[in-house]
């Protein structure tokens, strides 16, 4: 099997808690508390690293009767996730969501939550923002995007995810969820969405072994993520 990674600031579980020192983001940490992506956000199955890695080492596309599918291998035993699956198991109920909005809309409605664009590329950068919406956009980041890296920008699709959330509008996140995991199965993958992956398997495989000693410590955001979204946020020139 290839020697695939976790990556530490992916698929984190948010900290949405409230206390004196962080009042300036109650509001925000509210709306999360309560909107659509909760249980996304905050689902903390046990992570069982040898079952992680035996996904996505067999993990292979294929098409069923018109649809994307990924089948894999674990503990001996076939797995299927598809966009209706991780729709179901993450409790989302976005079948009939935006999945990506114009550059147009997108350029406008940034604007108005205060971003000023320096350039026509359509990466955004999360620095440029207040800190409220610096911390939604930092939350689905790290807790809900396929991304490994660069975590200071952004771009379209996660640009729409933030914009449909801050307008109420509903946005498909099983897809965005689901389209990255296929991306993933290039030769560069990585140990993507652990947290999500290992509630799939829980839900498909019943009495999956617990094997000893084989824990992944889900990466957690902590309080200090209040203070460092309210730094001052430098534009980007």
């Amino acid at each position: 099997m290839a020697d695939l990674k976790f990556v530490d600031q992916h698929n984190m579980v948010a900290c949405l808690e409230k206390t004196e020192e962080n009042a300036e983001f109650h509001q925000i940490v509210d709306f999360l508390s309560t909107c659509s992506i909760n249980y996304a956000l905050t689902v903390s199955p046990t992570i069982y690293a040898s079952y992680i890695e035996q996904f996505w080492n067999t993990a292979t596309s294929k098409t069923v009767n018109s649809v994307k599918q990924i089948h894999a291998i674990v503990d001996g035993k076939a797995v299927v996730i598809s966009e209706s699956s991780v729709r179901s198991d993450l409790l989302f109920n976005d079948e009939d969501g935006i999945a990506c909005l114009t550059n147009d809309e997108i350029f406008e409605n940034l604007a108005l939550m205060g971003y000023e664009q320096l350039s026509t590329k359509l990466t955004f950068q999360k620095g440029s923002f207040s800190p409220q919406w610096k911390f939604l956009i930092h939350t689905i980041l790290h807790c809900i995007s396929s991304k490994s890296t660069a975590w200071n920008e952004f771009s379209t699709n996660l640009a729409s995810a933030v914009i449909c959330l801050a307008k109420g509008q509903k946005f498909n996140f099983s897809k965005l969820i689901f389209d990255g995991m296929l991306r993933n199965l290039d030769p560069k993958r990585f140990l993507m969405y652990p947290r999500f992956l290992q509630l799939f398997l829980n839900n498909q495989l019943k009495d999956l072994p617990e094997p000893f000693n084989d824990t992944y410590e889900t990466p957690t955001h902590s309080k200090k993520v209040f203070s460092n979204m309210a730094r001052k946020s430098k534009k980007i020139s």
